[in-house]
């Protein structure tokens, strides 16, 4: 079950064999990065932001009976990218995303991205719970004026972290790339793996449509 409303993360995890139920967290992300405080890590920020995700949905999941009696692996995610020692999300308004391109452009920043992985094991227990936060370095050209205001103008990057895709016409302005690049686009697979592993879910078995090894 994937607690986001990212296309994006659908996608990957479509792409790797998994079909998630989406059900959409409603935390207030403002509130709390507001608590956690200007001073908080920049991972610990988007860690704190998938498990309020996560655990949302699985509020919400526990109080239908149909669902809680049901073994269900829950997923939040969070990214935001850190970058001259400020941690940016979404910047929402055309403004605050052409101010966002003008200062990244020739510069390097790390795309964060927060994870918390919950497993119900459909006996009534509170949830078990793995977290861990991926990080992928970006290095962006330098597109003028012209190139900022015209990608602005697509809307493509007014509702996504950092102002930028890797998938999509963002990937024309990224000159390059150190780490895991699924993280970058919203969801570590490698992450993902290693936190399921924790909880003994193995990944194949999340896996539709791919025959069972002979």
């Amino acid at each position: 079950m994937l607690a986001s409303a990212s296309p994006a993360r659908l996608g990957v995890l479509r792409a790797a064999g998994v079909e998630p139920a989406v059900i959409v967290s409603q935390v207030d992300e403002d509130a709390i990065l507001a608590e956690l405080g200007s001073d908080a890590a920049h991972e610990d920020a988007v860690t704190a932001l998938a498990r309020a995700k996560a655990h949302d949905v699985a509020a919400r999941v526990t109080d239908d009976p149909s669902a809680r009696a049901r073994r269900t692996v829950i997923v939040g995610c969070d990214s935001m990218l850190s970058i001259g020692g400020a941690l940016v999300g979404k910047p929402h308004t055309p403004a605050v995303a052409r101010e966002r391109w003008g200062a990244m452009r020739g510069r390097a920043g790390r795309l964060l991205t927060g994870h918390c992985v919950l497993l119900l094991d459909g006996d009534g227990a509170p949830p078990r719970e793995a977290t861990g936060t991926g990080g992928t370095t970006l290095r962006f050209g330098a597109p003028s004026d012209a190139e900022i205001d015209a990608y602005v103008a697509t809307g493509e990057p007014l509702e996504v972290a950092g102002a930028f895709t890797l998938d999509g016409l963002g990937g024309w302005f990224i000159e390059g790339i150190d780490g895991d690049p699924s993280s970058v686009i919203g969801i570590s697979l490698p992450l993902m793996r290693r936190l399921l592993s924790e909880l003994g879910v193995g990944v194949v078995d999340l896996w539709r449509g791919v025959p069972d090894p002979a």
